[in-house]
């Protein structure tokens, strides 16, 4: 072997060296290789994941609903947990900052899942920590969980301005009294939390004016943690001192178009607006898991011979009704104008239903004929005398859901874009855990109930006019 070649080989071995060393160091700050200033991943290609660290300024509350894929758990409850917990936060961090050690939660449905997704992003894989997004030099004391493998009760993580920030993992199935204790600086709730763990997190920061960031897909439709952030159903109007974001496949450009043909394949098609867009009201709890966009129709005047008729739901509280049209061509039914008011007479909603034509004949609560406790008199008799043609709907539950869903997912049963209560309705409209219908403000969703499973619609009477005498000017003569 001469010298040139035992340089050459030489040479291999220190480059190799070189590039373990690198491959080492890249493993282990994880972190600085996210939102980089340049480059096809660069932070100005996400824009959302921006604007949601950036609310940490002002708001206490910040959800971030999102599709699958779109790096809600590493990319931003991951990324913003170890900014807090180590205070290395980049230059170009518009968020809130913590300038001392903290103490916070991470939590996730299970044991199981906290530790293979927020754990495994937070500190790597069990055999190789240190490689998660909490750099391996930061981390301290690790205290294992009882009775589960692999996975970590508490940990300390060294913050930048000197002592030792402690992070706790938590699960939701360990109920909502595994969450009361002290007051803490940040919680992450990484999936959609129960109701009350949620509220628990809130208190839990409210003596610290810490923060509780969400990151979740909204598979559980308009559940009660939805709708407190978004009391309307629509992202552009959350509720007061709580942040909302929404965030797509097209707003992750490190997913390729290829990437998302597969994952859209593989999506059970009532999931698909959930798991792509981060919509909530095709989520499992929901009663009509099929997409708006399939059933909202732009209004049309309405054929003369299409069959017409309304449902009424009557009570103090709230009073609804709904008119329907049904092209017996096509088999379509159209819901075509709804009407919804409160705390009002009889009288009141009486005259505005007649004024949407007193030729059509409606349909009505059974549970009508019960006694009004004002009066003592029969509500579906008070609106017959009131001048409204009434029948009793039929009130069949499940078999009219079953009818209304197969109307809307077969193209059958299509809704005004102008019903815009209807949709606000239809987007709270679900089931709880129990299977069990809520009821709550679903006024809108029984009339249709009503009027879908009673279709006593008429025609529009055709209107003659009476010739007028020869050889007169008026009718007067």
């Amino acid at each position: 072997m001469n010298n040139s070649t035992l340089e050459l080989r030489t040479l291999k071995r220190e480059l190799l060296k070189l590039k373990e060393k690198k491959l080492e160091r890249l493993k282990l700050t994880k972190i600085d290789r996210f939102y980089p200033s340049n480059g096809p991943l660069s932070r100005k290609h996400y824009p959302k994941h921006i604007a949601f660290f950036a609310a940490g300024l002002d708001y206490r509350e910040r959800l971030f609903l999102a599709a699958n894929r779109v790096g809600k758990s590493e990319g931003v409850g991951g990324y913003e947990t170890t900014l807090h917990l180590t205070g290395l936060y980049p230059d170009w961090w518009p968020g809130r900052r913590f300038i001392r050690p903290v103490e916070g939660w991470v939590a996730g449905q299970t044991n199981q899942t906290t530790r293979d997704i927020s754990q495994n992003i937070l500190m790597g894989p069990i055999n190789n920590l240190g490689t998660g997004l909490i750099p391996g030099a930061c981390i301290g004391r690790t205290v294992r969980k009882a009775g589960f493998p692999d996975a970590f009760d508490t940990i300390e993580v060294k913050h930048v301005s000197g002592g030792m920030s402690l992070l706790g993992f938590k699960a939701y199935d360990q109920k909502r009294k595994s969450f009361e204790g002290t007051g803490k600086d940040f919680i992450w709730l990484d999936e959609e939390p129960p109701e009350d763990v949620f509220t628990e997190c809130l208190i839990r920061t409210m003596t610290t004016n810490g923060i509780v960031i969400l990151t979740f897909t909204p598979l559980m439709g308009m559940s009660n943690v939805v709708v407190a952030f978004l009391p309307t159903g629509k992202l552009d109007t959350p509720a007061p001192g709580k942040y909302v974001i929404g965030a797509t496949w097209e707003d992750a450009p490190h997913l390729t178009q290829k990437s998302k043909d597969e994952l859209w394949s593989s999506i059970p098609p009532f999931q698909r607006d959930a798991r792509s867009k981060g919509l909530p009201q095709l989520g499992a709890g929901a009663i009509f898991p099929v997409p708006e966009d399939d059933y909202t129709i732009t209004d049309f005047t309405i054929p003369d011979h299409y069959l017409r008729w309304y449902a009424l739901d009557v009570g103090w509280n709230w009073t609804a009704a709904l008119w329907l049209a049904h092209d017996r061509e096509s088999d379509i039914i159209y819901v075509t104008s709804v009407y919804k008011r409160s705390a009002a007479e009889p009288s009141i909603h009486a005259t505005a239903i007649k004024g949407r034509g007193n030729w059509i004949p409606g349909v009505i609560d059974p549970a009508a004929n019960a006694r009004n406790q004002k009066d003592g008199t029969q509500l579906m008799q008070e609106y017959r005398t009131l001048g409204l043609n009434l029948a009793p709907a039929i009130n069949a539950v499940e078999a009219g859901l079953y009818v209304i869903w197969e109307r809307l997912s077969t193209g059958r049963l299509k809704v005004f874009q102008s019903c815009t209560q209807w949709f606000e309705e239809v987007r709270f409209y679900r089931r709880n855990e129990k299977g069990q219908v809520v009821k709550e403000n679903d006024h809108l969703m029984d009339c249709t109930r009503y009027g879908v499973m009673t279709p006593i619609g008429i025609v529009k009477p055709v209107v003659t006019r009476r010739r007028r005498p020869e050889g007169t000017t008026s009718w007067m003569g």
